[in-house]
């Protein structure tokens, strides 16, 4: 991505109209735009915004699996009944969905790589409460590593 590109993601992080964020959102087609506005994108701002970056079909497999972790999808895998018995009816919709759409693979691109960095005790605490957890959910997804600019 160049200078413009980043100014442009810049602009949209930082822009207080939630509309105007959707509409640019929904017509990115750069893989690697949608990745970056995830990784910098304030989590505490609601999922309406992460969930049109999921429904764009240029979302990556690897920008799926950063959101699920930003959102806090660890603790859907330390217990999952926690999650359910939420009244954070949005954050639970959302993690459901995106959870869904990871091991079911639904994703038509696999190229950007993240790496949710869980040790080797956080992943084996979770398998020995849950063996069925599918590897995609803990480990570094396929694709090319980047590098994240601070925004």
């Amino acid at each position: 991505m160049d200078k413009k590109d980043i100014s442009f993601l810049e602009q949209l992080l930082y822009d207080t109209d939630k509309e105007i964020i959707i509409n640019e959102l929904t017509n990115i087609e750069n893989p690697l735009f949608l990745h970056y506005f995830a990784a910098n994108y304030n989590w505490n701002s609601g999922f309406d915004v992460p969930s049109v970056i999921l429904e764009n079909e240029a979302c990556d497999l690897g920008t799926g699996l950063l959101m699920f972790h930003y959102a806090d999808g660890y603790r859907m895998l330390e217990d999952s009944d926690e999650v359910s018995s939420s009244s954070l009816e949005e954050w639970k919709c959302f993690l459901n969905k995106i959870h869904n759409k990871l091991i079911n693979f639904e994703f038509k691109s696999q190229n950007i790589s993240f790496d949710p960095e869980l040790t080797k005790i956080q992943k084996y605490k979770l398998k020995k409460n849950n063996p069925n957890i599918p590897d995609i959910l803990i480990s570094k997804s396929p694709g090319e590593v980047v590098d994240i600019p601070k925004i």
